[in-house]
This record gives structure tokens, C-alpha cells and sequence, in this order.
């Protein structure tokens, strides 16, 4: 793979998508600088050579153009503070203004450049806009692995103005090793753990998991789809009619080739989607009418950790529950202190982004894992087979 390591960026202008799309608070202070620390080394590496780097990214998804709460300029602080330098800041990512900041930049200086998408040209893959940005830099280099399923200019389209200066950066790397590592190189037994609120989104992960796992644990709102297509009785439960169907077909498909695909037994259930709802629990197969499963109940989370203890590799993605609320936050806590607890025993834990992800770093547990993907989305389409534009511009030369 090509990567920041095969590079000498000495007197060179890198120009570096990264994945800045950080939280912000009412007062645009950042929440959780998760994706800002995981660009740090590959930053510094071109520093540490004697390059400068132009950095880019989204932030958000705004409608119509710049708007105040999705400028990165809230960030440019949080920046200098880390590498104890004055990071520049261009008002706009293309135009006569960041165009003279780039080219006046000396080694080791930083520039950051303005929300990408406030431009429609950034999502619409716009060549011409690609082309502006790209004559930013000498050297182009992707570190936004949370971007890189998308075809937008400056993740994919732009890498072909850098035939061959493009690299990828250390989290782009890490993320595939370890994606790789899951897919290819997993030690048995393997157990993959699917959570979240709808089937819809993870069927193709899961077909392609029942080829390779030993055991698929099911929990969130997605497995009283299960449980309906299992002959059960979920009362006003989130449930994918449309979807029942698939669900039977992937208990049957599970049951043939041998994989021990568990759906929770039993549920923490509320009269209300709402933390200060009445709660009680019961089996996942008898939900009373207006009663609604929002976690996994306790013989679940007893039943999951056994199977997560004695397993050698762990993927999870998604959580057992409404975690955000604390009355049905416990399952997914419970299953994230059995990963931490087989991790330590030596297993190989990958927690694939998103709302797993947030979990485990509001936990404190993302240090006692084996890694946690920054891209959830990305590493879902990447897993299902599927070919990633942002790699697939980096490791080819025709893209």
C-alpha cells in the first residue's frame, strides 16, 4: 500500500484530507477531539520531514453554503495548542485567498483550510473543483477514513491530478490493517456483535459475517425484527415489516452453515420511548401490547459475555440499546466490559465506529481494546465487499 512512510515530504506542500468532523458545543467548543488526535502523527510526520501541510475537511452537513456553526475556523485553536505553532487559516478552501496561503507557506507551517462542503462541488464530485483544490499542494495524502466510501472531490477525483504523489495516512493504513486483520486473519472462535436500530442497515455485513464467524450476537432495536421473524410476540417494539422475511431467511442461512447467530432472550422494556417511563423486563418472545424492547435484559447480557469471554476475535458495531438514555444504557455497558475483559485475556477486538464507538469512549474503554475505527460507515461498506473510491484512488493508478 502506499503509504506516508514511503514518502520524503522534505520541502514539500502536502495537501491532507482529514476527517475534522468533530462535535461542537453551543458555544462551538469541541466535545470529543477523538478524530482530531487521530490525524496528529500522520501531521507530524510530514513536520518532522520538513514539509508544510494544507489540511481540509468537512464539517457537518450544511445546506446551503457557509453557516457559522459548521466553520472549521472553531477549530483552528484546538490546533495550535497541539503543535505549539499559529495554524493559518484560509476563509475559503479554494479561491485567490487560500491559493497565496499555500503557496507562501514555509516547512512547518500548517494551514487550515474552510468547510469543503460548503461548497455543493465537494459532494457532487465536481473535477473542476477537485482540480482548484489539488493545485494546493505538491503531494496529496488521505488520512479520512471516514470518508473514504464516498466519491467526493477531495477524497477520490482529486487524487488524479497526483499520479504519483498519493499516500495514504497512518489512520487511512491502521483502519485496512485492521479491517484486514478481521476479515482475513481472524483467530477462532470469532464473534461478531450487530446492534443499532434497523436490519436494513447491516445486511450485507451480516450475510457476509455468516461465512466467516463462529458466533453473531444480535441486539438493539434491529433484533425485534428477529425476534418477529423468530414467531414472536414484540409489542410496539421497533420492527422492519418489510424486513421479517430477510430476518427468517438469516436465521435459516445462520442455521446451515453452522454459525450460532443469538438473539437476546430477554429485553428491559418501556411503556414509553423515554428514560422516565415505567420499566420492566420480559422475555424478548412475549413483549406485553404497548410495551416496547429497548435494551437487552439481563440473561442476555449473562448469555453474551460468556460467548465474548470465550472468544479470540470480537467485531462489534452498534449498540445493544438506547444507550443515550441511562435506564437502557446497561446491556451496551455490559457488553463492552465483556470485550474489554476478553481483550485482556488476549483476544483481538475491533469496534467498528459509530455509536459503538462513542460508547466505548464515553466508557473510558478505548485504550483497553484492541482499536476503534474512526469510520462506521466506511468500514461497514469496506467489510461487505464492497470498493472504497478513496482507497481504491490511492492504490490505483487509472482511478
Amino acid at each position: 500500500m502506499r503509504t506516508i512512510d514511503n514518502y520524503n515530504f522534505a520541502g514539500k506542500r502536502a495537501l491532507m484530507r482529514v476527517d475534522f468532523n468533530v462535535p461542537l458545543d453551543e458555544n462551538f467548543k469541541i466535545t470529543d477531539d477523538t478524530r482530531i488526535r487521530a490525524a496528529i502523527p500522520s501531521i507530524q510526520k510530514i513536520l518532522n520531514d520538513g514539509g508544510s501541510v494544507v489540511l481540509m475537511s468537512h464539517l457537518g452537513r450544511p445546506k446551503s453554503g457557509p453557516e457559522e456553526k459548521y466553520s472549521l475556523i472553531h477549530l483552528v485553536e484546538r490546533l495550535s495548542q497541539e503543535f505549539n505553532t499559529t495554524v493559518l487559516f484560509a476563509k475559503d478552501c479554494i479561491g485567490p485567498e487560500a491559493a497565496r496561503l499555500a503557496q507562501d507557506l514555509q516547512p512547518g507551517q500548517i494551514l487550515l483550510l474552510e468547510n469543503l462542503r460548503f461548497h455543493k462541488a465537494e459532494e457532487k464530485g465536481d473535477p473542476d473543483f477537485a482540480k482548484e483544490l489539488a493545485a494546493l499542494g505538491d503531494v496529496y495524502v488521505n488520512d479520512a477514513f471516514g470518508t473514504a466510501h464516498r466519491a467526493h472531490a477531495s477524497t477520490a477525483i482529486i487524487a488524479r491530478y497526483f499520479p504519483k504523489d498519493k499516500v495514504m495516512g497512518y489512520v487511512m493504513f491502521a483502519e485496512l490493517d485492521n479491517a484486514r486483520r478481521v476479515l482475513e486473519n481472524a483467530e477462532r472462535p470469532f464473534t461478531a456483535i450487530m446492534g443499532g436500530a434497523k436490519i436494513s442497515d447491516k445486511i450485507l455485513i451480516i450475510e457476509k459475517l455468516l461465512d466467516r464467524v463462529d458466533n453473531l450476537l444480535i441486539g438493539g432495536g434491529m433484533s425485534y425484527t428477529f425476534v418477529k421473524a423468530d414467531g414472536g410476540q414484540i409489542g410496539a417494539s421497533l420492527v422492519e415489516e418489510d424486513k421479517v422475511d430477510l430476518a427468517s431467511r438469516l436465521i435459516g442461512m445462520a442455521r446451515e452453515k453452522g454459525v450460532n447467530l443469538m438473539i437476546p432472550v430477554d429485553s428491559v422494556v418501556a411503556d414509553a420511548f423515554s428514560n422516565d417511563a415505567n420499566v420492566d423486563t420480559s422475555l424478548s418472545h412475549h413483549i406485553k401490547p404497548m410495551w416496547m424492547g429497548l435494551d437487552i435484559g439481563p440473561t442476555a447480557r449473562d448469555q453474551y459475555a460468556e460467548v465474548i469471554l470465550n472468544s479470540k476475535t470480537i467485531l462489534w458495531n452498534g449498540p445493544m440499546g438506547v444507550f443515550e438514555m441511562s435506564n437502557f444504557s446497561v446491556g451496551t455497558e455490559g457488553v463492552a466490559e465483556a470485550v474489554v475483559e476478553a481483550t485482556r485475556r488476549g483476544a483481538y477486538s475491533l469496534i467498528g465506529g459509530g455509536d459503538s464507538a462513542a460508547a466505548v469512549n464515553q466508557l473510558g474503554y478505548a485504550d483497553k481494546v484492541s482499536y476503534v475505527s474512526t469510520g462506521g460507515g466506511a468500514l461497514l461498506e469496506y467489510m461487505e465487499g464492497r470498493e472504497l473510491p478513496g482507497v481504491v484512488a490511492i492504490e490505483r493508478d487509472d482511478y
